[in-house]
């Protein structure tokens, strides 16, 4: 089902394309050399980029229908299922310990980050297969390292046809969705979109199966298209958009706690607070690509926009927070990225690029807050509005060049050099060697070892330009008053591990790391407006344990990953003012496990298909993230187990011809778990998983 393609490269000895499209386009030999042109230059993309001696876990397309709820779920439920990968609220995941760190490339391009905190701007619809790179990584990616989330999209050359679906149930549900592949002539060309109606957009606060106030309406489309120019050229151009509303849910029964006033008014019930975000993504990329029988180059040129705006309560804000803050962030990214490969000899092969962003972000505040006076008692109940705008500008570059060298039929050495620079709130640069060494000493077995200096500038689009001066003598004014700007993490990255067939139906693996950082980035959130904010920690380690296992035969396959944790972190040095002094103070001279960390995380899964019918099985299982006790981050939330069930049947005779049909249900054994308790380092309420949900599908093939 979800195949752990570790520590090796499948070299393709031929090309042909997928059943039903081979069916589809038989009749046409134009159309059939189109496809067979697009499988070969779909390989030569493939080859300009290696994952040799890293860690990658392979999601196909088949494995994500197969999922309960199959492409119904958001992209961040499809890579859960992959190891050492901890669940989070709003959605986030981490990997190996780490807070983000996740970059996304959509057929080998960067996709620039965005500032969306809830939303999910890749649909799996879209996906005809996904990797999660992770581990001692080769000198091609940089940047954002914790894992590369790396998506080949559907073609319209292999996929042809299209589907409209139906997908709703619990918690208000409602998904209606469709896409659509084909060919004409040299271009082909495929087109995915959905809309997506809940009642629990963003985790409850209080374990209520219904929380208050909780509705999402989000808006998803994509489009992919390619024109083949020749037998060693194409060009591609895609397109993506994201449209998402999320309500803030509410816990009632609750009453503000700091005594303010304002306007005569000093009760508010909970339950009645309107607190909401808008998340926008726009993005569009425009590829080249040529290939010769030895010589193929990528280059792109991206552009994305994303903003997130939220709007407040101002009276409940004011009285429970102290601050009722309007907060608006955007940014507009540029970029071009170019990548190559050389077949210098049947030893050699020599790969390099180049990457450069251009981002101009602007964040636009408009504060409502009481004054009060040096002891801070409050002197009067009119609030008073503080405008805190900024704009800045700021460019990232990186170049890399490596050889995987083949010293023996049995052992592989991909050793290389990468240069980052970057100047936005602050700036800096760092040379960084990586080398990775994967022999295979025997039929099946394969066993790899790396290094890799890293250098993570910190999130751009993330950093705010508040004035902290701006705030002194009201209710919002910080008791800490520093505020250094967050700078580039720089790591080193130890990884071994090893991968074995135990037969054709069995693979194993296992695999470690260590990594040590200066300047540890982390995020936090800090105030109303659900915004991550990064901050650094002079030093940080990372090191963790993970096996690996999956079993196909027949109809039937199945997996299962277990993976052991530890990140921890000292002296908290950017970004001060989000902190107490009591914390920073104990934090600067004692190492904290970090927030997310979590010390045991674990997936596993089973699907079973015959005629036209499939049922399926996944579980998670995590031991807790982390909460404040009598030290910072020093306890963790109880340990859970969600297990999900699926089954689905395909129509092929009469009237119902092309229809499917699917049950899902999420969460079988309704158990409640804890996410985030509300303590805990930049961590800002408390969030709670979904109760059980039964959710049903029906879709149309056309």
């Amino acid at each position: 089902m979800f195949a752990p393609r570790r520590f090796h490269i499948l070299l393709l000895a031929g090309y042909a394309c997928a059943p039903l499209a081979c069916a589809a386009v038989a009749s046409s030999p134009k159309k059939i050399e189109t496809v067979v042109v697009t499988a070969r230059l779909d390989h030569a993309r493939d080859s300009i980029q290696t994952q040799l001696g890293a860690s990658t876990y392979k999601i196909t397309a088949q494995d994500i229908r197969s999922q309960p709820g199959g492409a119904n779920n958001l992209l961040n439920q499809v890579v859960l299922q992959a190891p050492d990968v901890a669940m989070d609220s709003f959605g986030q995941v981490h990997v190996r310990g780490e807070h983000n760190g996740l970059q996304y490339r959509i057929d080998g391009i960067i996709l620039p980050e965005g500032i969306s905190v809830f939303g999910q701007t890749l649909d799996p619809r879209l996906i005809q297969s996904v990797q999660l790179i992770t581990g001692a990584l080769p000198a091609e990616y940089g940047l954002r390292t914790a894992g590369i989330i790396s998506i080949t999209t559907r073609s319209g050359a292999f996929d042809q046809g299209g589907e409209v679906s139906l997908y709703g149930g619990s918690h208000g549900t409602l998904e209606p969705s469709f896409s659509y592949g084909s060919t004409s002539g040299n271009w082909n060309y495929f087109v995915s979109g959905d809309y997506l109606h809940n009642t629990l957009g963003i985790e409850s606060p209080n374990g209520a199966a219904n929380p208050l106030h909780d509705n999402t309406d989000q808006y998803h489309l994509f489009g992919y298209a390619e024109d083949t120019l020749n037998a060693n050229s194409r060009i591609s151009i895609m397109a993506g958009t994201s449209n998402e509303f999320f309500q803030i849910p509410n816990t009632p029964n609750l009453s503000p706690q700091l005594g303010l006033t304002v306007n005569g008014v000093s009760t508010y019930p909970s339950a009645k607070l309107n607190e909401t975000q808008r998340e926008i993504t726009h993005f569009g990329i425009l590829s080249y690509l040529h290939s010769t029988r030895r010589f193929s180059v990528q280059v792109s040129g991206v552009m994305r926009y994303s903003s997130v705006n939220f709007s407040p309560d101002r009276l409940g804000d004011l009285l429970y927070n102290g601050i009722a803050q309007q907060a608006r962030k955007s940014d507009m990214a540029y970029g071009l990225q170019a990548d190559s490969s050389w077949h210098v000899s049947d030893t050699h092969t020599l790969r390099s690029g180049l990457f450069f962003e251009y981002d101009n972000a602007t964040s636009n505040t408009l504060s409502y807050v009481l004054p009060v006076n040096a002891a801070g008692i409050q002197t009067s109940d009119i609030p008073l509005g503080i405008a805190d705008n900024g704009q800045k500008s700021g460019t990232t570059f990186s170049a890399y060049i490596q050889d995987e060298w083949k010293l023996l039929p049995s052992l592989t050495l991909n050793y290389g050099l990468r240069y980052d620079q970057y100047a936005q709130y602050s700036s800096g640069s760092q040379l960084s060697p990586r080398v990775n060494a994967v022999w295979t000493p025997l039929a099946g077995t394969t066993i790899h070892a790396g290094y890799a200096r890293y250098f993570s500038p910190p999130p751009f689009e993330l950093i705010g330009s508040e004035t902290i001066a701006k705030f002194q003598n009201t209710t919002a004014a910080p008791a800490v008053l520093s505020d250094t700007n967050p700078v580039a993490e720089r790591a080193n990255y130890y990884d071994i591990g090893a991968s074995q067939v135990l037969s054709p139906h069995l693979n194993v693996g296992v695999d470690s790391y260590y990594k040590i950082s200066r300047n540890l980035i982390d995020e936090g959130q800090f105030g109303a407006p659900i915004i991550l904010t990064p901050f650094n920690y002079a030093r940080g380690k990372q090191y963790g344990l993970e096996f690996t296992s999956s079993y196909a035969r027949g109809g039937f396959s199945a997996y299962g990953n277990l993976a052991f944790a530890h990140a921890i972190g000292k002296h908290i040095i950017t970004s001060q003012f989000n902190f107490s002094a009591a914390d920073l103070a104990y934090i600067a001279s004692h190492y904290i496990y970090l927030d997310h960390d979590q010390a045991m995380t674990a997936s596993a899964g089973a699907a079973y298909h015959w005629d036209m019918n499939r049922i399926s099985m996944d579980m998670l299982y995590g031991s807790g993230l982390r909460r404040t006790t009598t030290i910072p981050n020093g306890g963790h939330v109880p340990g859970y187990v969600v297990v999900n069930l699926g089954a689905s049947h395909a129509f092929t005779h009469g009237a119902l011809r092309g229809i499917s049909v699917r049950f899902d249900v999420i969460n079988l054994l309704d158990r409640r778990y804890e996410i985030r308790d509300g303590s805990g380092i930049g961590v800002g309420a408390p969030q709670w998983g979904a109760s059980r949900g039964f959710f049903f599908g029906i879709s149309k093939a056309f």
